[in-house]
Protein backbone atom coordinates (compact mmCIF):
# COMPACT_ATOMS: atom_id res chain seq x y z
CA UNK A 1 0.00 0.00 0.00
CA UNK A 2 2.63 2.32 0.76
CA UNK A 3 4.52 2.09 -2.06
CA UNK A 4 1.46 2.87 -4.38
CA UNK A 5 1.05 5.85 -2.14
CA UNK A 6 4.81 6.84 -2.62
CA UNK A 7 4.56 6.40 -6.64
CA UNK A 8 1.20 8.96 -6.52
CA UNK A 9 3.39 10.98 -4.20
CA UNK A 10 5.90 10.84 -7.09
CA UNK A 11 3.06 12.26 -9.48
CA UNK A 12 2.23 14.83 -7.75
CA UNK A 13 5.60 15.98 -7.20
CA UNK A 14 6.18 16.21 -10.82
CA UNK A 15 3.01 17.73 -11.72
CA UNK A 16 3.92 20.95 -9.63
CA UNK A 17 7.62 20.47 -11.01
CA UNK A 18 6.09 21.30 -14.60
CA UNK A 19 3.52 24.51 -12.92
CA UNK A 20 4.82 27.47 -13.58
CA UNK A 21 4.70 28.92 -10.27
CA UNK A 22 6.46 31.71 -9.16
CA UNK A 23 8.08 31.42 -5.33
CA UNK A 24 11.07 33.76 -5.05
CA UNK A 25 12.73 36.39 -7.52
CA UNK A 26 16.19 34.60 -6.43
CA UNK A 27 15.11 31.29 -8.10
CA UNK A 28 15.49 32.98 -11.32
CA UNK A 29 18.07 35.64 -10.49
CA UNK A 30 20.61 33.51 -8.81
CA UNK A 31 20.68 31.00 -11.57
CA UNK A 32 18.78 30.15 -14.72
CA UNK A 33 18.94 34.23 -15.43
CA UNK A 34 22.81 34.65 -15.54
CA UNK A 35 23.32 30.91 -16.91
CA UNK A 36 20.76 31.14 -20.16
CA UNK A 37 22.69 34.44 -21.22
CA UNK A 38 26.11 32.70 -21.02
CA UNK A 39 24.99 30.07 -23.35
CA UNK A 40 22.39 30.83 -25.16
CA UNK A 41 23.57 34.42 -25.49
CA UNK A 42 20.37 36.18 -24.32
CA UNK A 43 20.15 39.39 -23.08
CA UNK A 44 19.78 38.92 -19.24
CA UNK A 45 19.19 41.06 -16.54
CA UNK A 46 22.35 40.51 -13.69
CA UNK A 47 21.71 41.59 -10.16
CA UNK A 48 23.90 43.27 -7.79
CA UNK A 49 24.97 39.86 -6.38
CA UNK A 50 26.58 39.70 -9.88
CA UNK A 51 27.75 43.25 -10.65
CA UNK A 52 29.46 44.67 -7.30
CA UNK A 53 33.14 45.04 -7.73
CA UNK A 54 33.11 42.55 -4.66
CA UNK A 55 30.76 39.54 -6.19
CA UNK A 56 28.97 37.58 -3.69
CA UNK A 57 27.91 34.38 -5.83
CA UNK A 58 29.55 31.76 -7.32
CA UNK A 59 29.47 30.29 -10.89
CA UNK A 60 30.89 27.35 -9.87
CA UNK A 61 27.31 25.25 -8.52
CA UNK A 62 25.59 27.25 -11.45
CA UNK A 63 27.68 25.72 -13.74
CA UNK A 64 27.15 22.40 -12.34
CA UNK A 65 23.38 22.26 -12.00
CA UNK A 66 22.12 24.48 -14.80
CA UNK A 67 24.57 25.10 -17.22
CA UNK A 68 25.64 21.50 -18.27
CA UNK A 69 21.78 20.32 -18.48
CA UNK A 70 21.58 22.89 -20.49
CA UNK A 71 24.20 22.74 -22.62
CA UNK A 72 23.43 18.98 -22.84
CA UNK A 73 20.05 19.86 -23.60
CA UNK A 74 20.50 22.36 -26.39
CA UNK A 75 23.24 19.84 -28.37
CA UNK A 76 20.79 16.94 -28.47
CA UNK A 77 18.17 18.92 -29.94
CA UNK A 78 20.16 20.91 -32.35
CA UNK A 79 22.20 17.54 -33.29
CA UNK A 80 18.30 16.08 -34.32
CA UNK A 81 17.20 19.07 -36.27
CA UNK A 82 15.02 20.56 -33.51
CA UNK A 83 15.95 24.37 -33.80
CA UNK A 84 13.84 27.06 -33.89
CA UNK A 85 11.10 27.48 -33.30
CA UNK A 86 11.50 24.35 -31.11
CA UNK A 87 14.40 25.81 -28.97
CA UNK A 88 12.65 28.02 -26.93
CA UNK A 89 13.04 29.38 -23.48
CA UNK A 90 9.63 27.62 -22.43
CA UNK A 91 11.65 24.60 -23.22
CA UNK A 92 14.71 25.30 -21.12
CA UNK A 93 12.61 26.30 -18.31
CA UNK A 94 10.58 23.10 -17.93
CA UNK A 95 14.06 21.49 -18.80
CA UNK A 96 15.23 23.14 -15.51
CA UNK A 97 12.40 21.94 -13.69
CA UNK A 98 12.55 18.35 -14.90
CA UNK A 99 16.67 18.33 -13.75
CA UNK A 100 15.53 19.60 -10.50
CA UNK A 101 12.86 16.93 -9.92
CA UNK A 102 15.25 14.14 -11.03
CA UNK A 103 17.60 15.36 -8.56
CA UNK A 104 15.83 15.67 -5.70
CA UNK A 105 13.23 12.49 -6.35
CA UNK A 106 16.39 10.86 -7.13
CA UNK A 107 19.64 11.87 -5.22
CA UNK A 108 16.99 13.08 -2.05
CA UNK A 109 14.99 10.30 -1.88
CA UNK A 110 17.61 7.60 -2.21
CA UNK A 111 19.82 9.72 0.33
CA UNK A 112 17.38 9.06 2.61
CA UNK A 113 16.97 5.03 1.66
CA UNK A 114 20.67 5.17 2.66
CA UNK A 115 21.00 7.06 5.52
CA UNK A 116 17.69 5.59 7.75
CA UNK A 117 18.93 1.44 8.29
CA UNK A 118 15.99 0.28 9.88
CA UNK A 119 12.98 -0.20 7.30
CA UNK A 120 9.66 0.62 9.46
CA UNK A 121 11.39 4.30 10.21
CA UNK A 122 12.77 4.78 6.21
CA UNK A 123 9.00 4.43 5.60
CA UNK A 124 7.99 6.86 7.69
CA UNK A 125 10.62 9.52 6.61
CA UNK A 126 10.43 8.72 2.86
CA UNK A 127 6.60 9.07 3.57
CA UNK A 128 6.76 12.38 5.38
CA UNK A 129 9.29 13.55 2.61
CA UNK A 130 7.69 13.18 -0.16
CA UNK A 131 4.66 14.46 1.00
CA UNK A 132 5.32 17.98 1.89
CA UNK A 133 4.94 21.15 -0.07
CA UNK A 134 8.28 21.57 0.42
CA UNK A 135 9.57 18.64 -1.49
CA UNK A 136 6.81 19.34 -4.47
CA UNK A 137 7.43 22.77 -4.94
CA UNK A 138 10.61 24.69 -3.35
CA UNK A 139 13.22 21.44 -3.88
CA UNK A 140 11.58 21.17 -7.30
CA UNK A 141 12.39 25.00 -7.98
CA UNK A 142 15.75 26.47 -8.74
CA UNK A 143 17.00 27.37 -6.25
CA UNK A 144 19.94 27.35 -4.46
CA UNK A 145 18.48 25.92 -1.28
CA UNK A 146 17.25 23.23 -3.07
CA UNK A 147 20.41 22.51 -4.23
CA UNK A 148 22.16 23.23 -0.85
CA UNK A 149 19.30 20.44 0.85
CA UNK A 150 20.69 17.82 -1.89
CA UNK A 151 24.30 18.51 -1.16
CA UNK A 152 23.62 18.44 2.96
CA UNK A 153 22.07 14.78 2.53
CA UNK A 154 24.58 13.50 0.81
CA UNK A 155 27.40 14.61 2.65
CA UNK A 156 25.38 13.40 5.52
CA UNK A 157 25.34 10.14 3.90
CA UNK A 158 29.29 9.80 2.99
CA UNK A 159 29.77 11.10 6.52
CA UNK A 160 28.24 7.73 8.01
CA UNK A 161 29.77 5.41 5.30
CA UNK A 162 33.01 6.97 6.62
CA UNK A 163 32.27 7.22 10.52
CA UNK A 164 30.46 3.48 10.26
CA UNK A 165 33.30 1.64 8.05
CA UNK A 166 36.78 3.41 10.07
CA UNK A 167 38.68 -0.05 8.70
CA UNK A 168 38.52 0.72 5.14
CA UNK A 169 40.50 3.35 3.09
CA UNK A 170 37.21 4.49 0.78
CA UNK A 171 38.73 6.47 -1.47
CA UNK A 172 35.76 7.18 -3.54
CA UNK A 173 33.65 7.99 -1.18
CA UNK A 174 36.50 10.48 0.16
CA UNK A 175 36.68 12.33 -3.21
CA UNK A 176 32.89 12.55 -3.60
CA UNK A 177 32.99 14.30 0.01
CA UNK A 178 35.54 16.58 -0.70
CA UNK A 179 33.96 17.39 -4.06
CA UNK A 180 30.57 17.91 -2.14
CA UNK A 181 32.04 20.09 0.40
CA UNK A 182 33.68 22.78 -1.40
CA UNK A 183 30.56 22.52 -4.01
CA UNK A 184 28.43 23.41 -0.50
CA UNK A 185 30.75 26.15 0.51
CA UNK A 186 30.72 27.99 -2.94
CA UNK A 187 26.67 27.23 -3.06
CA UNK A 188 25.61 29.10 -0.11
CA UNK A 189 27.70 29.82 2.95
CA UNK A 190 24.89 28.40 5.18
CA UNK A 191 26.15 24.90 4.39
CA UNK A 192 28.43 24.13 6.90
CA UNK A 193 26.01 25.04 10.03
CA UNK A 194 24.12 21.34 8.29
CA UNK A 195 26.78 19.46 8.13
CA UNK A 196 29.17 20.56 11.10
CA UNK A 197 27.75 17.57 13.04
CA UNK A 198 28.50 14.65 10.81
CA UNK A 199 31.88 15.83 10.12
CA UNK A 200 32.89 15.34 13.24
CA UNK A 201 31.67 12.50 13.85
CA UNK A 202 34.35 11.17 10.76
CA UNK A 203 37.30 12.75 12.39
CA UNK A 204 37.77 9.79 14.63
CA UNK A 205 37.71 7.50 11.58
CA UNK A 206 40.18 9.50 10.28
CA UNK A 207 42.62 9.38 12.62
CA UNK A 208 42.04 5.36 12.75
CA UNK A 209 42.92 5.11 9.19
CA UNK A 210 45.10 8.61 8.59
CA UNK A 211 45.48 7.57 4.32
CA UNK A 212 41.84 9.29 4.44
CA UNK A 213 43.18 12.65 5.00
CA UNK A 214 45.91 13.19 2.09
CA UNK A 215 43.16 11.93 -0.31
CA UNK A 216 40.42 14.36 1.14
CA UNK A 217 43.04 17.26 1.07
CA UNK A 218 44.09 16.50 -2.70
CA UNK A 219 40.42 16.15 -3.76
CA UNK A 220 39.30 19.15 -1.85
CA UNK A 221 41.96 21.49 -3.51
CA UNK A 222 41.40 20.08 -6.16
CA UNK A 223 37.63 21.44 -6.66
CA UNK A 224 38.88 24.51 -4.62
CA UNK A 225 41.58 25.25 -7.18
CA UNK A 226 38.49 24.64 -10.13
CA UNK A 227 36.15 26.50 -8.62
CA UNK A 228 38.17 30.09 -7.41
CA UNK A 229 39.17 29.65 -11.54
CA UNK A 230 35.83 29.63 -12.72
CA UNK A 231 34.22 32.69 -10.54
CA UNK A 232 38.11 34.23 -11.18
CA UNK A 233 37.56 34.24 -15.08
CA UNK A 234 33.05 34.76 -15.12
CA UNK A 235 33.80 37.60 -13.24
CA UNK A 236 37.09 39.62 -15.00
CA UNK A 237 37.28 40.07 -18.87
CA UNK A 238 40.08 38.10 -20.98
CA UNK A 239 41.13 34.97 -20.35
CA UNK A 240 42.33 33.75 -17.29
CA UNK A 241 46.11 32.96 -16.70
CA UNK A 242 46.91 30.43 -14.43
CA UNK A 243 50.07 32.16 -13.12
CA UNK A 244 48.48 35.30 -11.99
CA UNK A 245 45.18 33.71 -10.08
CA UNK A 246 47.05 34.30 -6.76
CA UNK A 247 46.59 38.17 -6.95
CA UNK A 248 43.49 37.86 -9.12
CA UNK A 249 41.79 35.46 -7.70
CA UNK A 250 37.77 35.86 -6.84
CA UNK A 251 36.66 33.93 -3.85
CA UNK A 252 32.75 34.67 -3.50
CA UNK A 253 31.96 32.55 -0.40
CA UNK A 254 34.66 35.17 1.43
CA UNK A 255 32.76 38.22 -0.26
CA UNK A 256 29.42 36.79 0.89
CA UNK A 257 30.51 35.47 4.56
CA UNK A 258 31.73 39.19 4.57
CA UNK A 259 28.96 41.21 3.03
CA UNK A 260 26.55 39.06 5.14
CA UNK A 261 28.48 39.55 8.71
CA UNK A 262 27.74 43.38 8.38
CA UNK A 263 24.19 43.91 9.46
CA UNK A 264 23.78 47.39 8.08
CA UNK A 265 24.13 45.40 4.49
CA UNK A 266 21.39 42.78 5.52
CA UNK A 267 18.90 45.82 6.71
CA UNK A 268 18.47 46.29 2.99
CA UNK A 269 16.80 43.39 2.77
CA UNK A 270 15.02 44.00 6.16
CA UNK A 271 15.81 42.83 9.66
CA UNK A 272 14.11 40.34 11.80
CA UNK A 273 14.52 39.16 15.30
CA UNK A 274 16.63 36.25 16.28
CA UNK A 275 13.75 33.97 16.49
CA UNK A 276 11.86 34.49 13.29
CA UNK A 277 12.86 30.89 11.97
CA UNK A 278 11.85 29.51 15.13
CA UNK A 279 8.38 31.30 15.72
CA UNK A 280 7.56 31.91 12.33
CA UNK A 281 9.70 30.64 9.55
CA UNK A 282 9.70 26.81 10.51
CA UNK A 283 5.80 26.34 11.55
CA UNK A 284 5.32 27.87 7.83
CA UNK A 285 7.53 24.86 6.71
CA UNK A 286 6.62 21.71 8.92
CA UNK A 287 2.76 22.78 10.04
CA UNK A 288 1.36 20.03 12.24
CA UNK A 289 5.14 17.99 11.71
CA UNK A 290 6.39 20.60 14.12
CA UNK A 291 4.85 18.80 17.35
CA UNK A 292 6.24 15.81 16.24
CA UNK A 293 9.56 17.24 15.83
CA UNK A 294 9.86 19.18 19.18
CA UNK A 295 8.03 16.05 21.30
CA UNK A 296 8.29 12.83 18.77
CA UNK A 297 11.25 12.32 17.03
CA UNK A 298 14.53 10.10 17.08
CA UNK A 299 17.18 12.59 18.84
CA UNK A 300 19.88 11.12 15.95
CA UNK A 301 22.48 12.87 13.66
CA UNK A 302 19.63 14.01 11.22
CA UNK A 303 17.81 15.82 13.69
CA UNK A 304 20.76 17.33 15.51
CA UNK A 305 21.95 18.85 12.06
CA UNK A 306 18.74 20.12 10.97
CA UNK A 307 18.49 22.22 14.88
CA UNK A 308 22.50 23.48 14.56
CA UNK A 309 21.86 24.58 11.25
CA UNK A 310 18.58 26.42 12.37
CA UNK A 311 20.48 28.01 15.57
CA UNK A 312 23.08 29.03 13.51
CA UNK A 313 21.19 30.68 10.40
CA UNK A 314 18.87 32.20 13.29
CA UNK A 315 22.32 34.26 14.41
CA UNK A 316 22.04 36.27 11.24
CA UNK A 317 19.64 38.97 11.31
CA UNK A 318 17.92 38.62 7.85
CA UNK A 319 15.57 35.54 8.14
CA UNK A 320 14.04 33.97 5.52
CA UNK A 321 11.33 30.69 5.21
CA UNK A 322 13.23 28.74 2.37
CA UNK A 323 16.54 29.39 4.13
CA UNK A 324 15.68 26.37 6.01
CA UNK A 325 15.01 24.38 3.43
CA UNK A 326 18.20 22.02 3.75
CA UNK A 327 16.61 21.48 7.51
CA UNK A 328 13.45 20.09 6.48
CA UNK A 329 14.08 16.60 4.55
CA UNK A 330 16.34 16.07 7.83
CA UNK A 331 13.80 16.79 10.46
CA UNK A 332 10.99 14.85 8.66
CA UNK A 333 13.11 12.14 8.87
CA UNK A 334 13.52 12.07 12.12
CA UNK A 335 9.97 12.17 13.21
CA UNK A 336 7.47 9.12 14.72
CA UNK A 337 4.34 9.20 14.15
CA UNK A 338 1.90 9.82 16.94
CA UNK A 339 1.09 6.61 18.14
CA UNK A 340 -2.55 7.92 19.43
CA UNK A 341 -4.79 9.68 16.80
CA UNK A 342 -2.65 8.80 14.38
CA UNK A 343 -5.14 9.20 11.50
CA UNK A 344 -6.38 12.95 12.62
CA UNK A 345 -2.51 13.54 12.33
CA UNK A 346 -2.38 12.49 9.02
CA UNK A 347 -5.06 14.12 7.84
CA UNK A 348 -3.91 17.23 9.16
CA UNK A 349 -0.61 17.21 7.70
CA UNK A 350 -2.43 16.25 4.09
CA UNK A 351 -5.07 18.85 4.31
CA UNK A 352 -1.95 21.58 5.20
CA UNK A 353 0.81 20.32 2.43
CA UNK A 354 -2.30 19.56 -0.48
CA UNK A 355 -3.55 23.94 0.49
CA UNK A 356 -0.25 24.59 0.35
CA UNK A 357 1.13 23.08 -2.65
CA UNK A 358 -1.71 24.58 -4.56
CA UNK A 359 -1.08 28.09 -3.53
CA UNK A 360 2.92 27.94 -3.88
CA UNK A 361 3.06 25.23 -6.74
CA UNK A 362 0.26 26.06 -9.10
CA UNK A 363 -0.97 30.03 -7.97
CA UNK A 364 1.83 32.17 -6.02
CA UNK A 365 2.58 34.52 -9.15
CA UNK A 366 1.77 31.73 -11.20
CA UNK A 367 0.86 33.81 -14.56
CA UNK A 368 4.56 35.76 -14.71
CA UNK A 369 5.98 33.46 -16.77
CA UNK A 370 2.83 32.59 -18.63
CA UNK A 371 3.31 35.83 -19.17
CA UNK A 372 6.75 36.24 -20.31
CA UNK A 373 6.24 33.04 -22.55
CA UNK A 374 3.04 35.53 -24.59
CA UNK A 375 5.28 38.69 -24.86
CA UNK A 376 7.83 36.46 -26.49
CA UNK A 377 5.62 34.97 -28.53
CA UNK A 378 3.51 37.91 -29.64
CA UNK A 379 6.78 39.82 -30.57
CA UNK A 380 9.41 37.24 -31.85
CA UNK A 381 6.15 36.92 -34.71
CA UNK A 382 6.11 40.36 -35.25
CA UNK A 383 9.12 41.99 -34.25
CA UNK A 384 8.81 45.73 -35.39
CA UNK A 385 10.69 48.17 -33.55
CA UNK A 386 10.97 48.03 -29.97
CA UNK A 387 8.55 47.04 -27.22
CA UNK A 388 7.96 49.21 -23.47
CA UNK A 389 6.44 46.38 -21.24
CA UNK A 390 6.07 47.39 -17.46
CA UNK A 391 5.22 44.95 -14.73
CA UNK A 392 3.08 46.47 -11.76
CA UNK A 393 2.34 44.63 -8.15
CA UNK A 394 4.15 41.76 -9.00
CA UNK A 395 7.45 39.44 -8.69
CA UNK A 396 10.23 40.73 -11.30
CA UNK A 397 10.02 39.13 -14.26
CA UNK A 398 12.53 37.05 -15.68
CA UNK A 399 13.98 38.30 -18.62
CA UNK A 400 15.84 35.23 -19.97
CA UNK A 401 12.42 33.61 -20.72
CA UNK A 402 12.07 36.46 -23.44
CA UNK A 403 14.93 34.28 -25.38
CA UNK A 404 16.32 37.20 -28.47
CA UNK A 405 13.00 38.99 -27.77
CA UNK A 406 14.25 40.60 -24.99
CA UNK A 407 16.83 42.42 -27.40
CA UNK A 408 13.58 44.80 -28.86
CA UNK A 409 11.46 44.76 -25.01
CA UNK A 410 12.53 47.25 -22.53
CA UNK A 411 11.24 46.22 -19.26
CA UNK A 412 10.56 48.04 -16.69
CA UNK A 413 9.25 46.86 -13.14
CA UNK A 414 7.57 48.90 -11.24
CA UNK A 415 6.89 46.63 -8.44
CA UNK A 416 4.64 47.70 -5.83
CA UNK A 417 5.06 51.73 -7.10
CA UNK A 418 1.54 53.60 -5.74
CA UNK A 419 -0.66 54.04 -8.46
CA UNK A 420 -0.88 57.66 -9.26
CA UNK A 421 3.00 57.45 -9.91
CA UNK A 422 2.02 54.39 -11.83
CA UNK A 423 -0.18 55.95 -14.24
CA UNK A 424 2.24 59.11 -14.20
CA UNK A 425 5.06 56.70 -15.78
CA UNK A 426 2.73 55.78 -18.75
CA UNK A 427 1.50 59.46 -19.01
CA UNK A 428 5.05 60.03 -20.62
CA UNK A 429 5.82 56.78 -22.32
CA UNK A 430 2.34 55.37 -23.58
CA UNK A 431 1.30 56.77 -27.04
CA UNK A 432 -1.70 58.69 -27.55
CA UNK A 433 -4.70 56.88 -28.68
CA UNK A 434 -5.14 56.16 -32.45
CA UNK A 435 -1.85 57.14 -33.34
CA UNK A 436 0.50 54.96 -35.15
CA UNK A 437 3.37 53.78 -33.47
CA UNK A 438 6.84 53.16 -35.30
CA UNK A 439 7.55 49.88 -32.42
CA UNK A 440 5.37 47.55 -30.76
CA UNK A 441 3.75 50.02 -28.35
CA UNK A 442 3.33 49.87 -24.55
CA UNK A 443 2.29 46.97 -22.19
CA UNK A 444 0.99 46.83 -18.94
CA UNK A 445 1.43 43.30 -16.94
CA UNK A 446 -0.24 43.56 -13.43
CA UNK A 447 -2.95 41.27 -11.45
CA UNK A 448 -6.83 41.37 -12.18
CA UNK A 449 -7.22 42.27 -8.26
CA UNK A 450 -5.49 45.50 -8.65
CA UNK A 451 -8.70 47.36 -8.58
CA UNK A 452 -7.16 50.60 -9.08
CA UNK A 453 -6.96 49.84 -12.91
CA UNK A 454 -10.94 49.85 -13.17
CA UNK A 455 -11.33 53.03 -13.76
CA UNK A 456 -8.97 53.05 -16.86
CA UNK A 457 -9.79 49.36 -18.00
CA UNK A 458 -13.52 51.15 -18.41
CA UNK A 459 -13.56 52.46 -21.84
CA UNK A 460 -17.26 54.05 -21.71
CA UNK A 461 -17.60 57.62 -22.08
CA UNK A 462 -18.30 58.56 -18.47
CA UNK A 463 -14.81 57.24 -17.88
CA UNK A 464 -12.70 60.17 -16.50
CA UNK A 465 -8.95 58.31 -16.57
CA UNK A 466 -6.90 59.92 -19.44
CA UNK A 467 -5.28 56.49 -19.69
CA UNK A 468 -6.94 53.31 -21.76
CA UNK A 469 -6.19 49.73 -21.29
CA UNK A 470 -7.18 47.47 -23.88
CA UNK A 471 -7.06 43.30 -22.40
CA UNK A 472 -4.85 41.58 -24.63
CA UNK A 473 -4.27 38.94 -22.35
CA UNK A 474 -5.42 37.21 -19.20
CA UNK A 475 -3.88 33.65 -17.01
CA UNK A 476 -6.69 32.97 -14.09
CA UNK A 477 -3.76 30.89 -12.13
CA UNK A 478 -1.99 33.60 -10.22
CA UNK A 479 -2.18 35.06 -6.85
CA UNK A 480 0.12 37.97 -5.43
CA UNK A 481 0.37 37.71 -1.69
CA UNK A 482 2.14 40.94 -1.64
CA UNK A 483 -1.07 42.45 -2.72
CA UNK A 484 -2.76 42.13 -0.06
CA UNK A 485 -3.95 45.08 2.21
CA UNK A 486 -5.64 44.38 5.32
CA UNK A 487 -5.16 47.15 7.17
CA UNK A 488 -6.67 49.25 4.49
CA UNK A 489 -9.31 47.38 3.32
CA UNK A 490 -10.24 44.51 6.04
CA UNK A 491 -9.70 40.93 6.18
CA UNK A 492 -12.68 39.40 4.34
CA UNK A 493 -12.87 42.36 1.31
CA UNK A 494 -8.74 41.64 0.42
CA UNK A 495 -9.67 38.03 0.66
CA UNK A 496 -12.02 38.19 -1.94
CA UNK A 497 -10.41 40.43 -3.86
CA UNK A 498 -7.06 38.64 -4.27
CA UNK A 499 -8.74 35.77 -4.84
CA UNK A 500 -12.08 36.18 -5.91
CA UNK A 501 -9.91 37.99 -8.68
CA UNK A 502 -7.26 36.04 -8.96
CA UNK A 503 -5.31 35.97 -12.40
CA UNK A 504 -2.71 37.97 -14.25
CA UNK A 505 -3.64 40.51 -17.58
CA UNK A 506 -1.54 42.02 -20.21
CA UNK A 507 -3.27 45.24 -21.14
CA UNK A 508 -1.99 47.73 -24.34
CA UNK A 509 -1.61 51.27 -22.65
CA UNK A 510 -2.86 54.76 -24.23
CA UNK A 511 -3.46 57.96 -23.10
CA UNK A 512 -6.10 60.62 -24.05
CA UNK A 513 -4.15 63.53 -26.04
Amino acid sequence: MWRRLYLLLVIVRLYFALSPSYIHPDEHFQGPEVIAGEIFGYPSYKTWEFTSEQPIRSSFPLWVFYGAPLTLTKWILEGLGYGPPWLTPKVYFLGLRLVMFNLNFVLGDWAIHEIIARPHDRRVAIMAVSSSFVTWTFQTHTFSNSIESLVVLWTVVLAIRLRDHPGRISARSCIVLAFLLVLGVFNRITFPAFVVLPLLQVVPSLLSQPLRIPILAFAGVTTLFFAIAMDTEFYTSGPLRIRELYNSAIITPWNNLVYNLDETNLAQHGLHPVWQHAVANLPQLLGPALPLVLFSSRKLTLFWSGIIGIAVLSCFRHQEPRFLIPAVPLLLSSIRLPRKNARAWIGAWAVFNVLAGILFGVYHQGGVVPAQAFIGAEYDAKLVGTAHVAWWKTYSPPRWLLGEVNTNVTTTDLMGMPGDQMLQHFREVAPCIGKVMSGNGVLLVAPLSATFLDASIDQSSSSTSDIRLTELWRYRKHIGLDDLDFGDDGVWPTLSRVIGRRGLGIWKVEKRC
